[in-house]
This record gives C-alpha cells, structure tokens and sequence, in this order.
C-alpha cells in the first residue's frame, strides 16, 4: 500500500510534529507498504543526526519557515501550493495522512480522497481556529475565523478517521460537531532508549524547562516565582530552546536581575536526554483557555528521563489527568504563585518527594508512553499495523483511547 504523509515539519527538523512523524515513519513495514513524505526545507532550528527515515521524501521547495505573522502565512501558503501539486500529479496514495503544519493541509487530503479514492487521516497536532482564537489572535465570530472553522470542520467530517491527542483536544472537536466515532485518542510519546534516567545530582533543585516557550505557555506563574525567590540560592532555573515568548523572559530577568536563571538554545535531539536529566523537576506550562487546542508533549520526555513534572496549567487537561493519574507530578493553578513557591520549597526541603515521583514517572512512562507504544497506536488507527490494537493509555481514557 502507498502511504502519502502531509506535514510542512519532518526529519531533520526537531520540531515536535516533525519528530513524531519521523517515529511513525520509520515504524511502518516497508516490506509491506511504501510511504513518501511531502515536507518543507529543513529550517525550524536544531537538526536530528540521527540517519533519515527509509522513506521517499520529497520537499516542496516552498519559502522557509517563518516565526513572523505576515512571514509564517506565506511559508504556509507556499508549502501549501507546493504540496498541492506534488500531491496531485505523485502516484496515486491508498492511504493519505495529514498533520497541522500549515492549518488547512486536511484540506489536500479531503482533495485526494475525493478525486483519488484514498483513505484520509488527519492527525491534530493543534486546533485550528480555536488555538488562534485562544490565544487572541483571530476573533471569535470574525469573518476569517468563520471561514477557517468551516473549511476545517468540512475536512474533518469528510475524513476517514481524526487523531485527537488527550480526550481534551477530543471534547473541543465533538463541540464543534464532529461525530464522537471519528475522533480517536492517541497521545504522544518520547523515545525510552535516547531519554533515559540519571542520577539527581546534588546542589539546588533545578526546574528545567525544555522546548519551545510560545504563546501557548503561561509564564506569569514562573516569572513571579523567579523574582520571589530571585536571591534564594537554593533553586534554579534553566530554559532551553526557544519559541515567541523565550525573548520577553529573558528581558524579564535581565530586568529583575534574576541571576539563577540560566537560558540555552535547543537540544539536539541525541542530547535531550541529558539536557532533561539536569533538572530535579521538569516544567510544563499551558495557558488555561488552550486546554484542549493543543496538548504540550513536553511532559513525556520528562517522563522518560524520570523526572517529576511540574505542570503549570488547567485541571481538565491531558498533563494534568497522567500527573494524577500516576501520581507523577504536581499540577498549579496558572496564577497561584503563592502555591507555586510553597511546593518549590517543600521539593527543596524533602527530595525524596522528587525522586520518588521520577520513579513512578518512568515507570508510568516505560507502561504507557515509550515510543514503541505510542508509534503502535497511531498505526493501529490507520490500519497499517501488525499487532492488534493497543490497550487504554492510562486508567480513566478507556472510553476513548486506542
């Protein structure tokens, strides 16, 4: 069977949409199927060393990827364009898969499917309009945002089967009147064998933050920490990577002289691990009116190096249901900094809280969200695997997780 893959993100780049399609990919039986990727340049920031997929790849030759608003649209658009005719004019897929990097690629696959008989998956990695909407940057009824809803909505209705990636992101769908029986939950993963745990090391509890600080992530919780405990040399902070909000927060504690703050860019995939294993406490943060547009991946890597999280966002959320649900973490208010410091302090004062919740971490990790597992989910939706389906993800998504 012919597999055509849609993603604007694919290897080398290290963005996250780019890693896990890279994952899936090289978990197909290329014995059985073939599968050719239509991709962008290589341009999101760190590269992945690691040895390319054995798959067709084929770059669209578009605009490099833009972080700017007006820059971001045409490298969309010209992705978009690029793919379109590669799409048409390529070998007729059996099976198309497509992600939401550009928002609207489901739109090509909708294409495919209605002038080429194939199948048609769409993976959401981010809702859209809902997350530009969230985030204030479409307004809610305007004539944009409508159109954009409409033409998505049309998609996904038309699709084969759609990928949500917490029961969260699949409430927000079902409201927007997609049939509950095409939404299938599948979360995201981190590779076991790369990440693995390290001994804590001593000094003062580092809280590390990994990946991109956007603007989905509330950084007003962390911030108002930093500047409490700015003179308290028992704790630090590291950030590395980057993302639109990664510039303020060093301009904040550059202007609040907050000298245990550390900032470095991001990691090459090979030294996630040992990025990861820095940190006593690993951070997530989301901003409350996201939950459910997007669903922040950077808490499995933590997981997987055997780190606690510290999940600063909205109680209904994916982070927040796995930090009870295995008892691996501990979740903040957004705006409860008061709550925030008092639970840094009890960490620094009694690490055995930490390294005990690292070990129910990796555990919970190794049972539920090693990359063999959550590979295997996603090919068992698209029906290209060859065990049978996978079991729940964690107590309490049995209604809904494949």
């Amino acid at each position: 069977m012919h597999i055509l893959v849609i993603n604007q993100f694919f290897w080398p780049d290290t963005a996250a949409t780019g890693q896990l399609l890279t994952d899936v990919t090289r978990g197909i039986d290329l014995k059985v199927h073939s599968v050719t990727v239509l991709c962008g340049t290589p341009d999101y920031g760190a590269v992945d060393m690691d040895s390319p997929p054995r798959v067709k790849i084929m770059r669209s030759g578009g605009l490099p990827f833009s972080r700017g608003k007006i820059g971001r649209v045409v490298s969309y658009a010209s992705f978009f364009a690029g793919a379109a005719v590669r799409g048409i004019l390529g070998p007729k897929p059996a099976l198309v898969l497509t992600l939401t990097t550009p928002p609207l690629i489901s739109l090509l696959g909708t294409l495919l499917k209605s002038m080429r008989g194939s199948r048609h998956f769409i993976w959401e990695m981010d809702l859209y309009p809902d997350i530009a909407v969230d985030l204030n940057v479409m307004k809610p009824r305007s004539v944009v945002t409508r159109l954009v809803g409409t033409l998505a909505d049309f998609s996904r209705k038309r699709a084969d089967g759609i990928i949500a990636l917490g029961d969260d992101m699949k409430a927000r769908l079902v409201a927007r009147g997609i049939p509950e029986h095409k939404v299938l939950v599948a979360e995201n993963w981190a590779d076991g064998c790369e990440i693995v745990p390290a001994p804590f090391e001593e000094g003062p509890l580092v809280v590390h933050y990994s990946g991109t600080f956007g603007l989905a992530h509330e950084e007003h919780t962390i911030t108002e920490a930093m500047r409490q405990l700015r003179d308290d040399t028992r704790f630090r902070f590291v950030f590395a990577g980057g993302g639109a909000r990664r510039k303020r927060l060093e301009e904040f504690c550059r202007g609040e002289r907050i000298a245990m703050a550390e900032f470095r860019p991001y990691e090459r995939r090979s030294d996630l691990g040992r990025s990861l294993a820095e940190g006593h406490v690993g951070l997530v943060t989301q901003i409350a009116e996201t939950m459910g547009a997007v669903v922040p991946s950077k808490t499995y890597g933590i997981m997987a190096a055997g780190r606690p999280v510290l999940y600063i966002g909205p109680q209904g959320a994916t982070p927040a249901r796995i930090l009870e649900g295995h008892e691996c973490g501990w979740r903040i208010e957004p705006g409860d900094t008061a709550g925030l410091v008092h639970l840094l302090e009890r960490l620094e004062q009694d690490r055995s809280l930490v390294r005990e919740a690292g070990g129910r971490a990796r555990r919970a990790f190794e049972q539920f969200y090693d990359e063999p597992i959550g590979v295997e989910r996603i090919l068992s939706i698209l029906g290209v695997s060859k065990l049978p389906r996978p079991n729940p993800a964690f107590a309490g998504n049995t209604s809904s997780t494949l």
